[in-house]
């Protein structure tokens, strides 16, 4: 049967849209605490922004350079574009009514409010001018619009004032100016409090605005209206002709904020005449500028939810917990050697990888620490870490990712730190971004020399630890840890990719594995033994995948997938997708593991790592996807971890075979189950003194999970 039909597809970008939609009905929904709904309307609107700077960038390439052949879904660059663009338009009419309609109006009830200019009263404008005139008039700088002084080059998602001065002469034209409004101000600037029980605020942009006749003394001011312009961020890079890529990166990121504008946002009070002068000057066409009604980066509107006098208004706040096993002054080398060892953050707490490279830097017995690094923090622990091992002798290799989106120039910055310790840093593979989450210490033990290995879903950052849902794997299993100890060598060498019976690593052989697995299942099926797939992860984009799942669907294996963002397979689709059912969650925590189970005639096999199902990680990356073999962790896996997953009916959507999705209702009688709040739930019971082990007594309160 022919899987390749337009109609099969999802658009991608449409797709990631209609993610972007599940996290703004978070913000929607009354049920969520007040500040966390605020949150969310500013995570949609941080989305939105790198939807622009980055796919929508791509796409207005593709149109201007004619590249216009359809995708898998058969629309055109061109096509795709007005579909997003009406789209788009949609979702920031929604973002903004539920601004001014609900949260305005709730965040005053409690005593939150936002105030204009001509609201305040006679002493609090008397602060505010004060504050002007002390905090922000001294760092802005006016810039005048006429042939001897040129539209200025404005960074990107910068907030600016185009500024209407009165024509000089009869014959004259009104004239303009530009305030660019450094990103040192807060945009949010709190009044004082005089009564103890109210946060009162107002706008940056409107404090500059009542004053801003104070930059143009002896000119009228006309006008003045805030605007901003987003601009193609992605990094352009030939590493085959850049001879230092980490130099180039850095002068990649400086033509970042002067990239070609691909939208431009104003408040609607903004005159169409002043619309169209800055259009003409950005090169956009009329369709490309969004006009809103209230502030125009609703992303600055974050520190609301750090108000720490109104913990009432926000989720309770959750403390990672240690496993019961790694208490105390548990020798973390024992355990490791006693048995795998799994993490389930950010119910479990981060601490103990942490610890682990710690351990090493100090350990007399630790001669080498290998890992991979694509996010951290700057403060990272691990970096000193690190460091510290380094001075101490011990030989310290690590793979850092240079490329990693948006945090390029934090990645600089402590790769050239290593580097002046004496670590080994590469940047990986030529044209592939080393994506996967791996990190080998290998000791001496009493026995013997041994590797020690944690492999994970997630970032080695102990602040997004706390933040997203990732697993993590310490085990000294041998057959992984060596596989572990030639990729390495692999990465850092020139030997070939040998090819590994546990890890499946992109760009070599994990599409094609998985592809494999697939079509095994579907085998299983046709030959009507026990079959199944159940895959969590980001995204699922490639085309070839989604034929196999089509196949898989046809023969009969039924197949569940927790997609939390893009999915351009369409489920429930009579002959080609009856099998497939997917689903997406969004809650608290950004659900970033990915987790692959095959039923496999009822021997099941279950991997972690960091890849999506995606062209870009598949055969663009470096990836590791790690299997699960400890009998106990595997039983968790599926009666604990996937269980609840598949249990959850508070913050699970269903995607339909239109692209949209749905809300999932509990059946009649079911209990609601929130995963997110269940695995905290889980996750304290186990840690306390005494505790079972995870996975070797299931949670009964909990839906025994089917084939898959």
């Amino acid at each position: 049967m022919d899987f390749t039909k337009p109609e099969y597809f999802n658009n991608r970008e449409l797709s990631w849209l209609e993610f972007n939609q599940r996290v703004l009905e978070e913000a929607l929904d009354p049920t969520t605490p007040l500040l966390e709904r605020v949150k969310f309307l500013c995570i949609t609107s941080s989305n939105l922004d790198e939807f622009f700077e980055i796919r929508l960038s791509g796409i207005k390439q593709q149109i201007d350079s004619n590249t216009n052949d359809p995708g898998p879904d058969g629309l055109s660059a061109q096509e795709a574009h007005q579909a997003i663009q009406r789209r788009i338009a949609q979702f920031v009419r929604d973002q903004y009514t539920l601004w001014n309609t609900q949260l305005v109006p709730a965040l005053a009830e409690n005593n939150i409010r936002f105030l204009t200019m001509d609201a305040l009263d006679p002493e609090d404008s008397a602060w505010a001018r004060d504050y002007f005139t002390k905090e922000v008039f001294p760092v802005l700088t006016p810039l005048a619009i006429d042939p001897s002084h040129p539209f200025p080059q404005l960074l990107n998602k910068s907030l600016n004032i185009i500024v209407v001065l009165e024509k000089s002469g009869p014959e004259a034209e009104n004239r303009h100016a530009i305030v660019q409004v450094p990103r040192v101000l807060n945009r949010l600037i709190e009044l004082p409090n005089r009564t103890g029980h109210t946060h009162e605020f107002i706008f940056l942009s409107r404090l500059i605005e009542e004053h801003v006749d104070a930059l143009f003394p002896g000119v009228k001011v006309l006008g003045a209206y805030p605007f901003r312009v987003t601009r193609n961020s992605d990094l352009y890079i030939d590493e085959e002709e850049a001879q230092n890529l980490l130099r180039h990166i850095e002068e990649e990121l400086r033509k970042r904020n002067k990239g070609n504008a691909v939208r431009l946002e104003v408040e609607d009070t903004c005159p169409l005449p002043v619309r169209a002068f800055l259009l003409e000057k950005f090169k956009l066409h009329k369709d490309d500028l969004t006009a809103v009604s209230g502030p125009l980066n609703l992303l600055r509107l974050m520190p609301l939810c750090g108000l720490d006098t109104r913990k009432e208004l926000k989720y309770p706040p959750h403390v990672p917990v240690t496993p019961a096993t790694l208490q105390g002054e548990a020798d973390l080398y024992e355990a490791m050697r006693t048995q795998d060892i799994l993490l389930h953050h950010p119910y479990e707490s981060f601490n103990p990888v942490v610890d682990f490279v710690q351990r090493a830097a100090a350990d007399p017995r630790v001669l080498a620490i290998k890992m991979t690094l694509y996010r951290t923090s700057g403060d990272s622990p691990i970096i000193k870490a690190l460091i510290d091992a380094s001075q101490e002798g011990k030989q310290i290799t690590v793979l850092v990712e240079l490329k990693a989106r948006f945090d390029e120039a934090n990645n600089i910055a402590w790769a050239r730190r290593m580097e002046d310790a004496g670590i080994h840093v590469l940047y990986g593979l030529v044209g592939l971004k080393t994506h996967c989450k791996v990190l080998m210490v290998v000791r001496r033990d009493e026995d013997r020399i041994r590797h020690y290995v944690h492999l994970g879903t997630g970032n080695y950052h102990p602040k997004t630890a706390r933040l997203y849902t990732d697993l993590g794997l310490l085990t000294t299993h041998d057959g992984i840890c060596q596989e572990v100890a030639t990729l390495f060598n692999t990465l850092t060498g020139m030997s070939d990719y040998p090819g590994f019976q546990h890890l499946m690593v992109a760009p070599f052989d994990l599409k094609e594995r998985f592809l494999e697995k697939i079509a095994r299942e579907a085998a299983h099926a046709a030959a009507g033994k026990p079959s199944g797939i159940f895959a969590k992860m980001n995204s699922l984009v490639d085309s070839d995948i989604i034929e196999a799942l089509y196949a898989a669907s046809g023969a009969g294996v039924p197949i569940e997938l927790l997609v939390r963002g893009i999915c351009c397979l369409r489920p429930g689709l009579p002959g080609v997708s009856e099998n497939i059912r997917v689903h997406s969650i969004v809650d608290q925590f950004l659900e970033h593991s990915r987790i692959f189970h095959f039923e496999n005639d009822g021997n099941p096999e279950i991997y972690l790592g960091s890849a999506d199902w995606m062209p870009r990680n598949l055969i663009r990356r470096v990836e590791v996807i790690f299997p699960i073999l400890d009998p106990k962790i595997r039983r968790r896996m599926t009666e604990e971890i996937i269980a609840t997953f598949r249990a959850d009916t508070l913050k699970t959507r269903v995607l339909t075979g239109q692209g949209t999705t749905l809300r999932r209702e509990p059946a009649s009688g079911d209990k609601p189950i929130r995963c997110q709040a269940e695995f905290i739930r889980i996750a304290e019971k186990a840690a306390k003194p005494g505790a079972a082990t995870l996975g070797s007594t299931p949670d009964k309160s909990l839906p025994k999970p089917s084939s898959v």
